[in-house]
């Protein structure tokens, strides 16, 4: 009986296996020479990289998106957040598993007393991804509460919900803070800004809402100068 050889197949046929594989997988396939080269670089193969309703995303996007294949535009949205919905919600792919990531503005949270100009402070900064972030003046009761819809996210994946935060040169009454909850640990961020876990949540593909919370609403001291960019959801490794 004949055996078939990898390279005799289609083109077509090579890109829908590598569709099955992953980005970094389709990379590899890419260094080799033929039709391999050639499959692993097609929209047939990458599209599959991409989330099923991603025409619609990129069409909420602020600014036009412009690719030439599908595996520019996955290079794109994996190497850049795109910045959809009025400048309120970003949207990015991971680079290698081509999971879902979104982040939340501090505009899409609920920030008590974010609308008085005496607790908070809106104002644009140029290392945001965000038009605006909001910055804390004075409270002493502190809860930010952000949700997401779990039907926008990768299924059979654990996701992690983090807080971005800078503190500002003024800060105080932020190292005390009996905060709820499980112990917070900040860390810093490649992008510059710090993070703070709020948790983690396993999301089945079933539609589901996510409520995701950081507050302190038990101490009585005053805080301030805490810098809020949003909440950002990603794919836990």
């Amino acid at each position: 009986m004949a055996e078939t050889r990898l390279e005799a197949l289609p083109e077509d046929c090579l890109s829908g296996v590598i569709s099955f594989t992953s980005p970094r997988d389709a990379c590899r396939a890419s260094l080799a020479a033929g039709i391999f080269r050639h499959a692993a670089d097609s929209d047939l193969a990458w599209e599959k990289f991409l989330p099923a309703d991603y025409r619609r995303i990129i069409s909420k996007s602020v600014a036009p998106v412009e690719f030439s294949s599908m595996k520019e535009l996955f290079g794109k949205l994996s190497s850049t957040p795109l910045l959809i919905d009025g400048g309120k919600k970003t949207f990015s792919i991971e680079k290698y598993t081509n999971k879902i990531c979104y982040m939340l503005s501090a505009r899409e949270l609920s920030i008590t007393w974010s609308t008085n100009p005496l607790s908070w402070c809106w104002k644009p900064l140029h290392q945001s991804r965000f038009p605006e972030a909001v910055e804390l003046i004075m409270v002493c009761w502190l809860e930010i509460r952000g949700k997401i819809n779990t039907k926008m996210l990768s299924p059979n994946t654990t996701y992690g919900a983090y807080l971005v935060i800078q503190l500002g040169n003024r800060a105080f009454g932020l190292g005390a803070m009996p905060l709820e909850g499980e112990e917070r640990v900040i860390r810093a961020r490649d992008d510059g800004w710090l993070e703070v876990e709020l948790g983690e949540f396993y999301n089945d593909g079933s539609e589901k809402e996510v409520i995701m919370e950081f507050k302190e609403v038990k101490g009585e001291q005053l805080k301030g100068g805490l810098v809020v960019e949003g909440i950002e959801l990603r794919p836990k490794n």
